[in-house]
């Protein structure tokens, strides 16, 4: 049974590190693809081993796919404040319009 989770991991590591080869060395849309998938995958990759016992190492491999992943999201995160800001101030300038008193 053991030597099945060591076979299990070991095939997923080697797997992350081809994806991240495919990352380096793809062009195009599966270059932008690879670069969301590696950070989605370790995250994966660090549930595994927290899951299987190895929640040292599992705890470290998901909190930085998660920054990665965070990180490469950033520009939504942005773009949302952005038109966030606008509605406020639209919203701010029509109650001011709305509130007038003559």
């Amino acid at each position: 049974m053991n030597r099945n989770n060591k076979t299990g991991f070991a095939t997923l590591l080697i797997g992350l590190g081809v994806v991240i080869l495919l990352g380096k060395f793809a062009f195009g849309f599966l270059s932008g693809l690879m670069a969301y998938l590696v950070p989605i995958l370790m995250i994966a990759l660090g549930y595994y081993g927290v899951k299987n016992g190895s929640r040292y190492f599992g705890w470290i491999i998901m909190v930085l796919g998660a920054i990665i992943l965070f990180s490469k999201l950033a520009w939504i995160f942005g773009l949302l404040l952005a038109i966030g800001l606008i509605v406020v101030g639209v919203s701010m300038l029509s109650n001011k319009r709305n509130n007038r008193t003559y």
